[in-house]
């Protein structure tokens, strides 16, 4: 098995394959992610709604999906959603202005980033989200083959997504039979 490419998103910055592709630096996230969908030319509305997680998810997924794909997901962070879990307890703290919001709650839990992505790329693959204490570099290597060796995906998108408050990185590669990059723990190490 092989990584075909890799993503990273951090501080400002998207590169692909160690190779800077966007760059936005001192602005918040929300400003960086705004910026970054109009580098794309995206038209897709929704994004404006989504937490800042499915933002960079599905931002970062851009470069290696197309609609319709047999791509399995396979993510993890360490932080759950606590950067929306922290707004949404916020919002129900107050005794004079309880107000929850909808819109806050549905993204109080991590997996919701792989159905947005699944929705805009029209995926009917199997997907998981894993909440471990740092990237399960050993697992996700044998996850990812074994759902290419069965023949339940012929790709496999694995990623490190961890986003709270101001402070985010996500770490994306796509897992084939063919690739650019060994598919071993040590690369994956290096990259994360």
């Amino acid at each position: 098995m092989y990584i075909e490419k890799y993503c990273e998103i951090k501080a400002g910055k998207c590169s692909i394959n160690g190779d800077l592709r966007f760059e936005k630096e001192g602005v918040d996230v929300q400003t960086f992610a705004k910026s970054l969908y109009q580098e794309l030319n995206w038209q897709y509305p929704k994004f404006f709604k989504m937490d800042k997680m499915s933002k960079l998810s599905l931002l970062a997924s851009s470069f290696f999906l197309e609609e319709g794909e047999d791509v399995s997901l396979l993510f993890a962070n360490a932080s759950s959603s606590l950067d929306m879990d922290l707004l949404h307890q916020k919002s129900i703290s107050e005794e004079n202005a309880f107000f929850p919001s909808p819109a806050v709650f549905v993204y109080t839990l991590p997996n919701i980033c792989l159905g947005e992505i699944s929705i805009k790329y029209k995926l009917y693959s199997e997907s998981s989200f894993f909440v471990v204490g740092k990237y399960p570099t050993s697992f996700f290597r044998s996850y990812a083959e074994l759902l290419i060796n069965s023949g339940k995906a012929k790709r496999v998108l694995c990623a490190w997504i961890e986003v709270l408050e101001e402070d985010y990185k996500i770490v994306m590669y796509a897992v084939s039979e063919k690739g650019e990059f060994p598919h071993s723990e040590e690369f994956i190490n290096q990259i994360i």
